[in-house]
């Protein structure tokens, strides 16, 4: 059984079901692609959690599909930002708690809006981050929501 993070000790705390699937990690290889062939899941249906900055409203976290790219203009418009960008690696560490290849707005050091992207409503699960590499929590877009207060929206785009 794989040890309780921070984000799973919040899913029991609300009574939000959830499953978790662990998997080998490669510290060379952190891509939501591989996360996903490794737990039997399409890469689209697996969210990567990113930490963005705006000029106006700060810190936030955009949750996209791991075959997929972060939309900064549309990440601005809906968070009210006239600028976006996404953090440097090094700061994601003290603004969240966690480390790349195991972010996720569950249970962050501080609590940030979130944005989800407007494609996990077309899943029953989807797959996201326990708080540490090597661990997934697959739960219903809906929960994950109540779970981290994120507001659906059209945030990412194709990687083409």
């Amino acid at each position: 059984m794989a040890a309780k993070t921070n984000a799973i000790r919040l899913l029991d705390q609300l009574q939000i079901n959830y499953e978790i699937r662990e998997y080998e990690v490669d510290p060379n290889d952190l891509a939501a692609e591989t996360v996903a062939v490794k737990i039997g899941l399409p890469p689209e249906q697996v969210f990567k959690t990113l930490v963005a900055r705006g000029d106006r409203n700060g810190v936030c976290m955009a949750v996209i599909p791991g075959n997929s790219l972060l939309d900064l203009k549309a990440l601005a418009k809906v968070t009210g930002d006239r600028k976006i960008e996404t953090v440097p690696l090094q700061e994601v560490l003290p603004l969240t708690g966690y480390i790349r290849g195991g972010i996720t707005a569950m249970a962050s050091k501080k609590v940030y809006p979130v944005w989800l992207d407007e494609t996990a409503i077309l899943y029953d699960v989807i797959s996201i981050s326990a708080g540490q590499r090597g661990l997934q929590i697959l739960m219903s877009p809906d929960d994950y929501c109540r779970a981290v207060s994120a507001v659906y929206a059209e945030i990412s785009k194709s990687k083409e």
